[in-house]
């Protein structure tokens, strides 16, 4: 962990664990073993996934293997979003139907209570606060943008969605500039490293082993290799997320996408009474490159967007540390949404990677042949996704072993779908940092040029990433 001049502390993994504590290390993998089920990676979709195999069967003998400790990648990083998107839902519709992707939704959208239960259910206390998701329009062309997205998502079934004019949203917080907003009770605003830490405490409880400390180096059916010795299984799962491309085999699979975030230093009560926020909604905008943030429960703001985007060859950062500029960008956002806060110290920065299939769309698939199961690419949306996903790859567990049938998870049309590998280098590194900058430059001109339609360069980018639907 380093701090720069300004006195931001910069990396030391992320915010949430400097704020609540790194967890002790559980021991490694100390030769070969066995298994029913061996989970690959200690994040959300792996711990989520064992502890419902295990509530399931508890006779299963479920072992999670993971290379750091749990939650050290996007897990204990994020920007603590319980919320019901999830990535590739348009793509879904357009190649199953529309009825089977709003069975995809309402999956969504329950799953925001499903975790809300369960960590109460299992006392876990993760700083929830279900204030939904609220996102707002700053120029006429975000507006138009968020008026379609607002009867986009009606069309999928979100009928208790709300849409405010400026005035309105004034009244929920009071961003520089809004014109209207949106708002989903979808959503809840969570701690991640608290939750990531108590799932894997429970999880160890009911009997699940987890090898920390344990990288692993190759996949292949029945088999998961590390360097001290290999777990066999009838089912191996990869749920390694951004990290997939360090797998043997995986470096195309999955772009690790990186994201940046900071938090300031506690606010006063009067500079919470100025900027309002009394509901604790998690924020978003409708900007190109768009930005996320939460209020947190001891009163501070933290806030994300995309910094340095992509390292060439799919290289993924250490410990999250965060490049000056990243920093001073995502403080102007702050500053530009709030100006009163112009003087608010950044406290930390930190960055960490998600995983971005080729069109983006998240999936969960086993392999019936091979016992090889793998679940992830959420683009950003996973601490609610994984929940899904992990259900999801239960009942497909369930259903290949003869313990089950088939369900309505076994049924969504995420589940085996087939995504095209990321082009070689130089041309995945070129694509995606012409990819962001052309989203900032289009962000830009809306914010010079104010008019009601969005700026063609970020039509130019989206077809670039493949996003177009």
């Amino acid at each position: 962990m380093s701090s720069s001049a300004s006195g931001v502390v910069n990396g030391g993994i992320s915010f949430w664990y400097a704020d609540d504590g790194l967890p002790a290390v559980r021991e490694p993998l100390r030769g070969d073993a066995s298994a029913d089920v061996v989970i690959v990676g200690g994040g959300y979709t792996g711990l989520w996934t064992a502890y419902y195999l295990k509530q399931a069967a508890p006779f299963l003998r479920v072992t999670v293997l993971e290379q750091k400790f749990c939650g050290y990648g996007a897990s204990g990083r994020n920007g603590g979003w319980l919320y019901n998107g999830v990535a590739g839902r348009d793509r879904y519709a357009k190649l199953h139907g529309h009825e089977a992707a709003v069975r995809l939704q309402r999956a969504m959208n329950d799953t925001v209570g499903e975790v809300v239960a369960v960590t109460e259910a299992a006392g876990i206390d993760a700083d929830l606060h279900r204030g939904g998701v609220l996102e707002v329009a700053t120029t006429p062309a975000q507006l138009a943008r968020l008026k379609a997205f607002h009867e986009h998502e009606l069309s999928y079934g979100e009928q208790d969605r709300e849409l405010y004019d400026a005035r309105e949203t004034r009244e929920r917080i009071r961003v520089a500039d809004a014109v209207g907003a949106t708002w989903t009770p979808h959503g809840a605003r969570l701690h991640p490293a608290k939750l990531v830490k108590g799932l894997a405490a429970a999880v160890e409880a009911l009997g699940v082993t987890i090898h920390e400390s344990t990288p692993v180096t190759e996949i292949r059916p029945r088999h998961a290799v590390t360097p001290y010795g290999t777990v066999r299984a009838p089912y191996v799962l990869r749920c390694t997320e951004g990290f997939t491309a360090s797998l043997k085999g995986q470096r195309r699979t999955w772009l690790p996408m990186n994201s940046s975030m900071i938090a300031t230093e506690p606010l006063t009560d009067e500079q919470w009474a100025a900027i309002g926020w009394d509901g604790r909604e998690t924020l978003g905008d409708m900007a190109h490159a768009y930005m996320y943030a939460q209020r947190t429960a001891d009163g501070r703001i933290a806030l994300g967007g995309r910094g340095v985007p992509y390292r060439f060859g799919s290289k993924t950062d250490n410990d999250g540390r965060t490049q000056e500029a990243t920093v001073d960008a995502l403080r102007e956002i702050l500053v530009r949404f709030f100006p009163s806060l112009a003087g608010l110290r950044v406290a930390h920065a930190w960055s960490g990677v998600l995983g971005v299939p080729r069109d983006w769309c998240a999936t969960v698939t086993l392999d019936r042949s091979t016992g090889l199961g793998w679940a992830g690419g959420y683009v950003g949306s996973g601490v609610a996704t994984a929940n899904l996903a992990a259900r999801t790859l239960r009942d497909l567990v369930r259903l290949d072993s003869g313990q089950g049938g088939r369900t309505e998870l076994t049924d969504l049309p995420w589940v085996d779908h087939k995504v095209r590998r990321w082009e070689p280098e130089p041309f995945r590194w070129l694509g995606v940092q012409g990819m962001y900058a052309t989203y900032r430059a289009a962000d830009r001109r809306e914010r010079l040029r104010p008019g009601a339609e969005s700026s063609r360069l970020a039509r130019l980018a989206d077809r670039v990433a493949g996003r177009h639907s």
